[in-house]
């Protein structure tokens, strides 16, 4: 069952093809019509978390005019303040929120107004950037796994030698987790040196700009490590530079795909790509729903990464909206049968 859900994960689009039809709890629902859940985002500086914020906004729309809940707004801080998204939190609570979904700033530092909003009987549900607050539901991803995977998968090109890591935002949970995942990997292949590291902020521009800053430090690189929406940017780099373009793991937005595919068009080159899709949101827009419509949800969850290969590059850029990342969006049903299919196994 492993080897297949990894290989389901590779294209979350088949992800229905593993779920277990039927879940009865939705025939006992609660109504929510007169429900308010709100989205705490923590920034939208770059292209997954303005999709995902795209994603929330289309599928909460539906749920308004369809009336499961009265209103379902998103509301982003600046550039990941945790202080900031505290006092929005808090607001929401004043506000009179049913159910608050978070994008956390950090994964304690907004504990303490996670906690007053359940203390207040309002129901939060974290994802992407998770909080540690043991009554806020959780929808996790294994992002030291993310980190690992591509240490992996360098060295099952055969790769040695120096090795560039481009972190995403500084003292964001998520970067901190990759970049574990990216140690831990190291120690189990010590043929890998890295010899320098920046960061990208999960942005193109900013990642290009500090790659070419520290590239006439560096000697050759043969990989890099990235944290999604940093690939391209770091890839052009290297190729504005006139260095020979090392192997730079990608993060399944478009114009990542699509420099690698005119790459591989052109020489044959060929990496890998990885990231959690952004309509990660809508999974947790649903959670919100159906724990306040009564269902007995577990406190955490965890969702697959989804993995582009070579194999899947043309299939997977097909697919993905040009300045977008590749992506799905789930409906209640969906959610109701992988959380049964996740206690399943």
């Amino acid at each position: 069952m492993k080897e297949k859900t990894a290989r389901c994960a590779r294209n979350l689009l088949c992800l229905g093809a593993i779920l277990l039809a039927g879940v009865n709890a939705h025939a006992q629902e609660k109504p929510t019509t007169n429900a308010k859940i709100a989205l705490s985002n923590s920034f939208a500086s770059n292209s997954w978390r303005q999709q995902m914020l795209q994603d929330w906004d289309k599928v909460t729309k539906q749920a308004v005019a369809s009336k499961v809940v009265a209103a379902a707004p998103s509301f982003t801080t600046v550039q990941n303040q945790a202080t900031e998204q505290s006092q929005q939190i808090q607001n929401m609570i004043l506000q009179g929120y049913t159910a608050i979904v978070v994008d956390a700033a950090s994964p304690t530092a907004v504990n303490g107004a996670i906690k007053q909003a359940c203390s207040a009987g309002i129901v939060v549900v974290s994802f992407d950037g998770t909080v540690t607050e043991p009554c806020a539901y959780k929808i996790s991803i294994d992002f030291k796994r993310m980190g690992q995977m591509q240490i992996d998968y360098f060295h099952k090109r055969n790769l040695k030698g120096n090795l560039l890591e481009v972190r995403g935002l500084a003292g964001f949970v998520v970067d901190n987790q990759i970049h574990s995942g990216v140690e831990e990997g190291l120690k189990q292949y010590p043929e890998f040196k890295v010899v320098g590291s920046v960061n990208g902020d999960y942005t193109q521009t900013v990642a290009q700009k500090a790659v070419a800053g520290l590239l006439p430090t560096l000697s050759d690189v043969v990989a890099v490590t990235t944290q999604g929406g940093d690939g391209a940017g770091t890839a052009r780099a290297f190729i504005d530079a006139g260095r020979k373009l090392p192997v730079v793991f990608m993060g399944n937005r478009y114009d990542e795909l699509e420099l690698w595919k005119n790459e591989h068009d052109k020489n044959g080159y060929e990496t890998e790509s990885a990231s959690i899709v952004p309509g990660a949101a809508t999974f947790a827009f649903w959670y919100a729903q159906q724990v306040l419509a009564g269902a007995k949800l577990p406190k955490e969850i965890n969702l697959p990464i989804s993995v582009i290969t070579q194999n899947d590059l043309v299939q997977s850029m097909a697919s993905t909206p040009k300045g977008g990342v590749y992506d799905q969006t789930f409906t209640k049903q969906q959610v109701m049968d992988y959380v049964k299919s996740h206690a399943a196994n």
